[in-house]
């Protein structure tokens, strides 16, 4: 599998997302995506308590701990290279997590308006 090229919704280079955790359907750090990533995890979010209680109300508990498959649990404050959709359907509910637009895959622009992205942008440097 061949990643798509790694350009941001801003046109520019794709910067690293998180490392610890390490993110990303490559799990290099990085929100970079291609054809076999159906669930298209190319929005870069910052994790909320208020988020990781929805996702895990809607099925997907990204906060426990799943040692069989490598994965330590998100905490509030962690990056992940999160489904765009997911985003999208949180965003909706009023509890979308921030998003670190220079590490948000452009593919994630066929899902997720730009605006709304926007919205939810992240400013690098600082944690809320």
């Amino acid at each position: 599998m061949e990643p798509d090229d790694s350009i941001n919704i801003l046109g520019s280079a794709l910067v690293i997302c998180g490392t610890d955790p390490v993110t990303g359907f490559f799990r290099d750090g990085m929100c970079n995506t291609c054809n076999a990533d159906q669930g298209s995890h190319t929005v870069c979010a910052i994790m909320t308590a208020e988020f990781l209680a929805f996702s895990k109300y809607v099925g997907n508990d990204l906060s426990t701990p799943r040692p069989e498959f490598g994965f330590v649990g998100l905490n509030p404050g962690d990056p992940w290279c999160l489904c765009a959709g997911r985003f999208l359907q949180a965003a909706e509910e009023g509890c979308g997590p921030k998003v670190h637009l220079e590490a948000t895959h452009k593919r994630a622009l066929d899902i997720v308006p730009l605006k709304i992205l926007q919205a939810h942008a992240f400013e690098t440097g600082k944690k809320d």
